[in-house]
């Protein structure tokens, strides 16, 4: 079983930028991928990107695209979550996830995901 820890989260101004990180420990990291998902309270979590284990391939919501970058090191068995332009609808509880195998699945990249992190809030307000 691998236990995560996500940080990072807090309040931003819309356009702002934040960046999460995700602390991993228990498992070998570099044998499965990572992913971050979000919630907001009262409605289903979201899947937000994924990332391999070589963190060479990386899958976004579209909603993210061109705004979010995933990456990992896995020298220090991390992977986080930089968000830039930051909007009020990105407020959420943001999650890291732990996938069961290396590499996530391209035809459906939130599926597979089995540990999760406590979850670290953003809010994105003036």
């Amino acid at each position: 079983q691998v236990q995560l820890v996500e940080s990072g989260g807090g309040l931003v101004q819309p356009g702002g930028s934040l960046r999460l990180s995700c602390a991993a420990s228990g498992r070998t990291f570099d044998m499965y991928a990572m992913g971050w998902f979000r919630q907001v309270l009262g409605e289903d979590r979201e899947f937000v990107a994924a990332i391999d284990w070589t963190g060479r391939n990386t899958y976004y919501a579209d909603f993210v695209k061109g705004r979010f970058t995933i990456s990992r090191d896995n020298a220090k068995s991390t992977v986080a979550l930089e968000m830039n332009n930051l909007k009020p609808e990105d407020a959420a509880v943001y999650y890291c996830a732990a996938h069961s195998r290396p590499y996530y699945t391209a035809a459906n990249p939130s599926s597979g995901f089995g540990s999760w992190g406590q979850g670290t809030q953003v809010t994105v307000s003036s």
